[in-house]
């Protein structure tokens, strides 16, 4: 208030829904980690006093530390017992989870970054090239002493030529990698576009729930997201698509059903006597204020991310490489049936979420040609009103390369955060 921020402004740059927020605000929510750290930087404040006093702010950062090692079944409790009677012991440990947090979160945006940079990769590209071609001119002068002196001096050329624009690339290169993350990197592939496109809109358009396809046109004109051509036809085919749904389960029907049944993907199709996956991409499509808080995403059979909507306490990477215990990916070898089971996202806010994930197989157009599979997820508020499963939340990360559980059997490659002795180290789960 002081600043002047609403709600939906300081909600945004702490990357969290207004709805999350306000949660918050009302001391329904705990926060710790890298959440305290987003709303502090946007709020121009020292983490400490967005906490509710020193000692609850001691209690609480104990808390989180402990929730990052659930394998050593500490007592959350005795936190308020050591921050009232060693305060500086308390101190040191929240400090190193705020650093923990803050650390792991810049993790995760490099990580992104060189994964699926393409700029990055063409920068590599050109380096690797004008290496090569040094390396091979120097080769032919090397092998053969009889060449003549015309050309010797050709191949001479090539590579003073070759070794400035090495000297170029290296240094562009260079420059690009010291640049901070958020500067490079960014809305760069046609995916990237499209998925800046679709959350500039909130997943929602209007013009076509109104107008059907005959607003596709419109929208990609009027958009200053959709740079590429590619994009462009990506946005085309995408929105063609959310017409033909927006048409086969019009908007005041779908969201009258949820008024009415919740977000129980399986009790909503039978409600509306439409298929699950329509259904679910159809509450993708709604704007939050008519479905609160929801994340959406959905895979190719390679587990490739096709779409997504984003929710706090959920972290998504770009592209692929998910987490192999998401419901998204066990979905994929299950068309047909519907997965419901409640999760928590390691390292992340500790927040738990009811996920409803769905496999289904898209029929072949051609004689011979073998049906493709493809699954989506719904994420949403464990504590929303709808029937939760009784088992455990189910612990996930993001991506094993930024993943703290250890001893994981889905685990693909050693994770950055932990310690070197727990790398690749697998369990039963």
């Amino acid at each position: 208030m002081a600043l002047g921020l609403k709600q939906t402004d300081l909600a945004r740059a702490a990357e969290i829904s207004p709805s999350y927020l306000n949660l918050i605000e009302h001391n329904r929510r705990r926060i710790g980690g890298s959440l305290v750290l987003r709303l502090a930087r946007a709020l121009g404040v020292e983490p400490a006093l967005l906490t509710q006093g020193a000692a609850a702010g001691l209690v609480s950062g104990v808390q989180a530390a402990a929730q990052g090692y659930p394998e050593l079944a500490l007592d959350v409790e005795e936190a308020a017992e050591l921050a009232e009677r060693f305060p500086g012991w308390a101190e040191l440990i929240t400090k190193d989870q705020a650093r923990l947090a803050e650390l792991e979160e810049q993790v995760q945006r490099l990580t992104d970054r060189l994964a699926h940079d393409p700029d990055l990769a063409g920068r590599l590209h050109e380096v690797l090239s004008m290496v090569t071609a040094i390396r091979s001119s120097a080769s032919i002068l090397m092998e053969t002493p009889e060449l003549e002196p015309e050309w010797q001096h050709r191949f001479h050329r090539n590579i003073n030529e070759d070794s400035d624009r090495l000297a170029q690339g290296a240094e562009a290169l260079v420059a690009y990698l010291d640049a901070p993350v958020g500067q490079a990197g960014q809305m760069q592939t046609p995916l990237d576009e499209v998925d800046g496109f679709w959350a500039a809109h909130g997943h929602h358009f209007p013009q076509i729930e109104a107008q059907g396809a005959g607003a596709v046109a419109e929208l990609i004109g009027a958009s200053d997201v959709l740079v590429s051509e590619q994009a462009r036809a990506m946005a085309r085919e995408r929105l063609g698509h959310y017409a033909q749904e927006a048409e086969a389960l019009p908007l005041a029907e779908i969201a009258a059903a949820v008024a009415d049944q919740g977000t129980d993907v399986l009790r909503l199709a039978q409600h509306l006597d439409q298929p699950v996956a329509r259904v679910m991409r159809r509450l993708s499509h709604l704007p939050q204020e008519v479905i609160g808080e929801l994340g959406y995403l959905s895979c190719d059979g390679a587990g490739a991310i096709l779409s997504r909507r984003a929710i706090a306490g959920f972290a998504m990477p770009r592209g692929s490489g998910g987490c192999p215990r998401w419901p998204l990916y066990l979905a994929l070898g299950q068309p047909g049936a519907v997965i419901r089971v409640e999760i928590q996202q390691a390292g992340q806010e500790a927040r738990h979420l009811l996920a409803y994930a769905h496999g289904e197989m898209i029929p072949a157009a051609q004689y011979g040609q073998p049906a493709l599979h493809r699954a989506q997820m719904i994420l949403v508020p464990a504590e929303r009103g709808d029937a939760t499963p009784s088992e455990p939340a189910r612990q996930v990360g993001m991506t094993c390369r930024v993943c703290p559980v250890a001893g994981c059997a889905a685990r693909r490659e050693p994770s950055l955060l932990q310690n070197p002795a727990d790398r690749g180290a697998a369990k039963e789960f």
